[in-house]
C-alpha cells in the first residue's frame, strides 16, 4: 500500500475528507519523525513500538570484488509487532 491508498483508506475508515486525512498523515509522520530523532520511543497499544538502535560499526565484503570493506556505525528505527497485531497476522 502507498500513501496516496492508505490516505483513502484512512478517508473510507474515518469520514474524513481527503484532505483531512493527508494532514493527519502527514502530522503523525513528522511527530514520529522527531520523537525517533530524540531517541524517545513511539508505543502504539496492540499494535507495536517503534525505537531507535545504534548499529555497531563492522566489516563487510563486497561480493564482485571480494574486497573487505568498513561500514560505519549508525542508527536504525526498529519495529517490535504488538502481541494483538502479531496474533491477528498470523
Amino acid at each position: 500500500m502507498n500513501k496516496l491508498k492508505l490516505i483513502d483508506a484512512i478517508s473510507k475508515e474515518s469520514g474524513l475528507s481527503k484532505t483531512d486525512s493527508l494532514k493527519a498523515l502527514d502530522a503523525f509522520l513528522s511527530i514520529s519523525i522527531r520523537t525517533l530523532k530524540k531517541g524517545e520511543k513511539i508505543m502504539l497499544k496492540d499494535f507495536g513500538t517503534f525505537h531507535v538502535v545504534k548499529r555497531a560499526a563492522r566489516t563487510a565484503r563486497n561480493i564482485n570484488t571480494n574486497k573487505e570493506i568498513k561500514v560505519p556505525a549508525k542508527k536504525v528505527v526498529r519495529f517490535v509487532v504488538g502481541k494483538e497485531l502479531g496474533g491477528k497476522i498470523k
